[in-house]
Formats: C-alpha cells, structure tokens, sequence
C-alpha cells in the first residue's frame, strides 16, 4: 500500500512563523529528542532562512528553506522505513552494531539529520554547498546529538551524517544505505509547490515546466521491490523530472535495486502548462 507524501508534508507546506519540523518518530526514543532540539536551535533556523535567501531571491531557484527541509526528512524517513520493513540491513548496523552497539533507529537518526542539513551550505554559496554544508552542520551536530551517545558513537553518528550530505551532490558516491536514502529523498521533493517557484516567476524553461507537471508522489512496498515510487503528473513534461533529474540521483545511490519507479500522466486530457514562448 502507498503513502501519499502530500499527506505526510502537508503539515509543513501549510504552516506559518517559525520553523518547525513534523514527522512520525514514533518508537524511537533519541529521534524525538533530536527533533525537540532542532526545533529549538535558533542557529539552525537562520541558516535555513539564509540559504533559502540565496536560492529563491538572489538565484530564483526552487526553495530550499525549512518546507524543503521537512519534506525531503519526512521522505528519507518514509523510504528508510519501507526497506526496514523488508529486513534490509542497514549500513551503520552492518559496521558498527557490535563495537558501539547502533542499531536501526540510529540508521533513522543518521537519515533524518543529514536530509535536515544536506543543503546547509547554500547559506555560504551554490557553488560547491555541499561541500560548505560539511562545516557549517558539524558543530550543530555536535550539540544535538550530545548526551544521547557515548563520544565513540556520537563520533561515528556524525561521521555518517556528513557522509549523507556530501553525497547528495550530483557526482556523489553514496558508500551507504543510509546515504542513498537521502540522495534519493532530496531528489523527490518534486510535488506541492516546492519546485514551481520558478515557474510561477516566469522562468518558463524545461526545468520549471515539468516541476509544474508533477502533482502528486506515493510510495509503498513494490511487488518485485521493496520499495515503489509512484509519480502522478498533469502533463508529460514531467518525465523529464523523472528520466533526467530523478533517474540520475537513484542512479549509483546503492539503493536503486530496491526501488521501482512508475509514472503516470492522470486525467482524460494534459494539462496546458505553457501557452506562448518567445525566444
């Protein structure tokens, strides 16, 4: 069964004031107390706010503040999720479960925080943020994650975090389960608004159309994967999201043999996007 992420985000989309951070921790004790604390890291908003300063005012890009934040968290959650209900073994669990004791719910802690700060560095520049992103999110690491772990773990936790971000990148080589999520989860947030920024600005190019074409993203268990993504759109413009941006971030992302992906263009008749272009 599907999970529409228009339903798991539409609690970040519609809120107002500061930032907040929604999504179903659950059973997962340290997870709860990371988020209680990033919603109350003053720092951490005001990068947020910076970097999508620099994105959607000065560079007229998509947004990339606290919505796209929430989203891509909720998303990499959701997908980690789906591959643990399958009893795929995690990489942090594989490595590191007999010499500092992690376990699954520390692979959702590595997943969730590195979707949270993967674009931290557009706070600096475009250019080469997710390297920025390395340095500007390691101190914040530090304090979130202090107390909950031993030095030892908190050490390797943070160390798989940056590894998360710095592979998000579009010649990034994800080494783990856990950073495959996130280069997928970034590359998903292509519905509700989020990517239309642009379009609605006027910026009418194939990157702003087919963002405008897709309407809705499910995902659930496939019947030959164990994960299917599931792409609603209102014009075959979309495919372009899916074929070129999409396809080459699950690409080489280590997570692609679990993931089916199917697009679908719905409605009797495609939704006009673009009347007139002059060149």
């Amino acid at each position: 069964m599907t999970e529409p992420l228009n339903e798991i985000v539409k609690d970040a989309v519609a809120s107002s004031g500061p930032p907040r951070i929604r999504l179903p921790a659950r059973h997962n004790a340290n997870l709860h107390t990371i988020i209680d604390r990033v919603n109350a890291d003053s720092e951490l908003h005001a990068l947020w706010l910076a970097q999508n300063v620099n994105a959607v005012e000065r560079l007229g890009m998509s947004d990339h503040g606290p919505v796209h934040m929430n989203i891509v968290a909720n998303i990499a959650l959701r997908l980690a999720r789906l591959l643990h209900e399958r009893e795929i073994e995690f990489t942090l669990v594989k490595n590191y479960s007999v010499t500092h004791g992690l376990t699954y719910n520390d692979s959702e802690v590595v997943v969730v925080l590195a979707a949270l700060m993967h674009d931290l560095g557009m706070s600096i520049h475009r250019i080469d943020h997710e390297q920025y992103s390395l340095f500007v999110a390691q101190p914040i690491l530090a304090r979130l994650l202090q107390d909950l772990y031993s030095i030892g773990a908190a050490t390797i936790l943070r160390s798989e975090i940056l590894h998360a971000i710095i592979s998000h990148r579009a010649d990034g080589r994800p080494l783990t389960i856990e950073a495959g999520i996130v280069r997928v989860g970034d590359a998903l947030d292509m519905s509700q608004g989020r990517s239309r920024i642009p379009f609605q600005a006027g910026n009418v190019n194939i990157h702003s159309v087919s963002a405008a074409a897709v309407d809705k993203i499910d995902l659930g268990h496939g019947e030959e994967r164990p994960i299917r993504i599931r792409i609603e759109m209102n014009n075959s413009a979309g495919i372009f999201q899916v074929d070129e941006l999409m396809k080459d971030k699950l690409k080489g992302s280590g997570i692609e043999h679990y993931v089916e992906v199917e697009a679908t263009v719905t409605g009797e008749t495609e939704k006009k996007l673009v009347t007139l272009v002059k060149i």
